[in-house]
């Protein structure tokens, strides 16, 4: 069997196994859905006000801080853990009871990555970090950074 059908069957079974559970609403029946009351994310890079060039053709990079609680890939049901979304130029939070939706202005970091690169046009952007449990559901209460500001010249 390949390396990467294992991990896949896996995450297949388990949304199988908790989508009634989301659907209707049963979030309780869900583990790990809890957050230590120290849990905390944050931007160790960008900072807020920060400004970057446009030459800079490879985008900027972004990378993750998380106190309280510890990393772990999505589909790994591990107790006080959780993985990085990063929620860009969001105008509100998508619904914080429910998996976070994966788009363009909310990436998901399942594999427990804990930086990336990203490239945005000319402007002013919005970034905030949402962690969230094994199925993409921010944990209860919500382990939110603060939203912080930079800008693409």
């Amino acid at each position: 069997m390949p390396i990467f059908v294992r991990p896949l069957i896996l995450s297949i079974t388990l949304w199988i196994a908790i989508i009634p559970s989301v659907m209707s609403g049963q979030l309780a029946d869900i583990p790990n859905f809890s957050s230590p009351a120290n849990a905390k994310v944050y931007f160790l890079s960008p900072i807020n006000g920060q400004v970057f060039k446009t030459a800079d053709s490879e985008g900027i990079t972004v990378e993750f801080g998380l106190n309280g609680m510890t990393v772990s890939p999505a589909g790994l049901a591990v107790p006080d853990s959780g993985h990085h979304h990063l929620l860009i130029n969001m105008n509100e939070l998508p619904d914080l009871t429910r998996p976070l939706p994966a788009s363009d202005q909310v990436l998901h970091f399942g594999k427990g990555q804990t930086s990336t690169k990203i490239k945005l046009p000319p402007g002013f952007h919005r970034l905030q970090l949402v962690l969230g449990n094994h199925v993409h559901i921010p944990h209860n209460p919500p382990v939110m950074s603060e939203v912080i500001e930079i800008e693409i010249k």
